[in-house]
């Protein structure tokens, strides 16, 4: 089925559906990462999972010819997807210790509510006002779009940061002095998140229906390889396990399926959708995780999932009451 948006943009209900399987499969995504990191190091363990993705992208998603691909969107849309994973990486790499791990993925993690506040200061009701009315009436319409979204990501971010924190939460005294003592890592996890929100609203409308994900994918992995040389890591001294191999395959196809079904949604889909929806993704990641590792979910993370899930529901009942 498909609809008419505000600004005339045909909404696939399909094509939304494929956007949303990609949270499904990032959900995978953290607890295989860290079995490979575990067998290969964090560096060659990141280039492994690219390398194979874009494998698996080739096979099964080729992309169209270059030539049709709008040069703004290959230049903007590739420098912010490249910059975003290489980002995210470098943060996770860089974190000294357990504890600022957790930290830096929950910086990582604001890119939800980054690309919600974005979709609602950018979307089709506000350009609408801009071309109808003067720039300070198109500014206020901004500002209202925000405060109408405000209250949903506070309570959706809260519940994230309750949910991914463990289960004696987050010590923000502790942060603040592991920000203070290396504070590369969270500056790195702050800017990835910020480029992957302006990546997913502000792209779709340059790529004119050309998904670049399987251009963008085989630069970030010989960006990553090229970060893992200059680490000076070389190959593990001890042979790395057999299970190993398997969860650097099945990361491959999270994380490359992931972006293949997202890139589709954001070009075709319902941004608003999506963007409600992607607050489900850590939520989402710590369960797998928890069940791929072995691990118990605690009372405060059932709690952070029921406050992502108000937070979800609020926004989309505003939203909808708007369209009303």
């Amino acid at each position: 089925m498909t609809t008419n948006g505000d600004d005339g943009h045909v909404i696939s209900s399909r094509a939304t559906s494929v956007g949303l399987m990609a949270i499904l499969l990032w959900s995978m995504m953290t607890g295989l990462v860290r079995v490979v990191a575990e067998s290969f190091g964090a560096t060659l363990g990141s280039a492994l999972i690219y390398t194979f993705g874009t494998v698996l992208l080739m096979i099964f998603r080729r992309p169209a010819p270059l030539r049709e691909c709008p040069r703004k969107y290959l230049v903007f849309g590739g420098v912010l997807f490249v910059f975003y994973e290489s980002a995210i990486s470098l943060s996770i790499g860089l974190a000294s210790t357990p504890e600022s791990s957790v930290e830096v993925s929950l910086v990582n993690y604001l890119w939800p509510t980054m690309m919600v506040l974005l979709a609602a200061a950018f979307g089709p009701a506000v350009k609408s006002a801009k071309s109808a009315k003067s720039a300070k009436s198109a500014l206020t319409s901004r500002a209202r779009a925000i405060i109408r979204v405000l209250p949903g990501a506070i309570v959706a971010t809260a519940g994230v940061v309750l949910a991914v924190g463990g289960n004696s939460g987050l010590d923000w005294g502790l942060a603040a002095g592991h920000i203070a003592s290396n504070p590369l890592p969270y500056l790195l996890a702050f800017c990835g998140a910020a480029a992957w929100s302006v990546y997913a609203v502000f792209t779709p409308v340059l790529a004119k229906g050309y998904d670049g994900t399987s251009l963008f994918f085989p630069v970030v992995a010989v960006a990553i390889w090229i970060i893992h040389f200059m680490s000076g890591q070389g190959w593990p001294a001890v042979a790395p396990p057999w299970y190993g191999w398997i969860a650097v395959l099945g990361a491959a196809a999270s994380i490359a399926g992931g972006y293949a079904c997202w890139g589709h949604g954001i070009l075709h889909g319902s941004m608003t959708t999506l963007a409600m929806a992607s607050y489900a993704t850590p939520v989402l990641s710590t369960a797998a995780s928890a069940v791929l590792l072995g691990l118990s979910l605690t009372l405060p993370f059932w709690c952070g999932a029921l406050l992502v899930a108000a937070g979800s529901i609020l926004n989309w009942w505003i939203s909808s009451r708007n369209r009303g």
